[in-house]
């Protein structure tokens, strides 16, 4: 792993403030914006058709390094816009009809579940979802007996939700779905950055992943896996264009072959060129380091802000990711957004319609999402609840 004084060196946004808001949009390293800014020069001097024919090496190069972090074949790998474009986009490969059940979790993502009920209310498909465990966790017994009760055409399930930092037991529910050959996404928004994700271990049909988050790429960014099962039995977008596939009679197309088929031809290259740099910039430090690293930093972070009187922490799960929320019942949401943001603390916010299901059961409103990641230091977590305790 690189020294985090190198690290910190190539990250300049992280020296005039303490930013703690990886899970939301994190800071992007010297090398990406580089490498974007001179793309995006070239683009205005030659034109953007004749410059990426020029660097078709480097376009290509996407899903190698994409490849390489999801462990699997790059013709499985598409560039997407987004996490959710790429969740969209696989949830309308699968044909959908009444009274088809989706399986999920308490936990999975707000724009998933409001997906689901644009499902429900045009094609009357069911959703149905795991209980928790008194910790937090998927119920996994019960998880298994909802699949055999209700036969689901979809499984979804968030690898580590976006209002507290669970990681969510994806490789168990991976062999379930695969036992019964049932379609499983899932939603890995925010693990890929801050972990190992192997989709060979987890048996997803389909995952998707920002840019924008740990991984510290550009916004505008996504990527989405696809099996070769899904690729075999012919799963494409239900809008499909001249990326995806061939005109090949008046009436008819054939997709292309790969996960391809997922993309469309209009592409911003200069934002794929940046995450293919924040791809690489990850893989030389290494997910396992990444995610020893950042653990040391959860774990003094939820220890000294479970010593701070009237702070209560919000998280729960057996295993935890570089996610941490709190809330107080004391001191109000402005009170404590303005106390970090006038010590130069970044960090975002959760709101109880952001995840209804989990906030509801924890009967909370509100709560501050600190993210840590491994450009951060251990002093800057002691200062960040000193200013809370403060």
């Amino acid at each position: 792993m690189k020294s985090i004084e190198e690290i910190r060196r190539e990250t300049p946004g992280c020296i005039e403030k303490i930013f703690l808001n990886s899970a939301g949009s994190s800071l992007v390293p010297d090398t990406v914006f580089t490498t974007m800014n001179e793309y995006l020069q070239k683009e205005r001097m030659i034109g953007g058709y004749q410059l990426a024919q020029l660097c078709q090496n480097e376009i290509d190069d996407f899903y190698i390094q994409a490849s390489k972090l999801l462990q699997c074949p790059s013709e499985n790998i598409a560039f997407m816009t987004s996490a959710t474009d790429a969740y969209a986009k696989a949830v309308s490969s699968i044909a959908l009809e009444k009274d088809d059940y989706i399986l999920t979790s308490d936990d999975d993502y707000i724009s998933n579940y409001l997906l689901f009920f644009s499902l429900q209310k045009k094609f009357g498909i069911q959703i149905i979802r795991a209980r928790n465990a008194s910790n937090g966790d998927i119920d996994m017994d019960d998880f298994e007996k909802k699949m055999k009760t209700y036969k689901p055409k979809v499984v979804s399930v968030t690898h580590v939700p976006t209002n507290s930092g669970k990681i969510q037991p994806v490789e168990k529910i991976g062999d379930l779905c695969q036992k019964n050959d049932v379609w499983y996404i899932v939603d890995a928004c925010q693990s890929v950055g801050q972990m190992n994700v192997d989709v060979s271990k987890i048996k997803c049909d389909f995952l998707s992943a920002t840019g924008r988050k740990f991984l510290r790429g550009p916004r505008g960014t996504g990527l989405l896996y696809v099996s070769e099962k899904a690729l075999e039995r012919g799963l494409q977008p239900l809008f499909i264009d001249m990326r995806g596939a061939e005109w090949n009679t008046e009436n008819s197309c054939i997709p292309v072959s790969g996960a391809r088929r997922f993309e469309y031809w209009e592409v911003n290259y200069a934002n794929l060129i940046g995450l293919t740099e924040a791809i690489k910039y990850a893989l030389t430090i290494g997910m396992d380091d990444i995610r020893q690293y950042n653990s040391g930093l959860r774990d003094l972070l939820m220890r000294l802000l479970g010593k701070i009187p009237d702070i209560r922490l919000t998280e729960d799960g057996s295993i935890g990711s570089s996610i941490i929320t709190f809330t107080s019942e004391k001191w109000s949401l402005k009170e404590i957004q303005d106390t970090l943001t006038q010590a130069g603390v970044s960090y975002s916010t959760s709101f109880r319609h952001f995840a209804l299901i989990d906030f509801n059961k924890k009967n909370v409103d509100w709560a501050i999402r600190l993210s840590p990641h491994y450009f951060n230091k251990e002093e800057e977590i002691l200062k960040v609840c000193e200013i809370i305790q403060k």
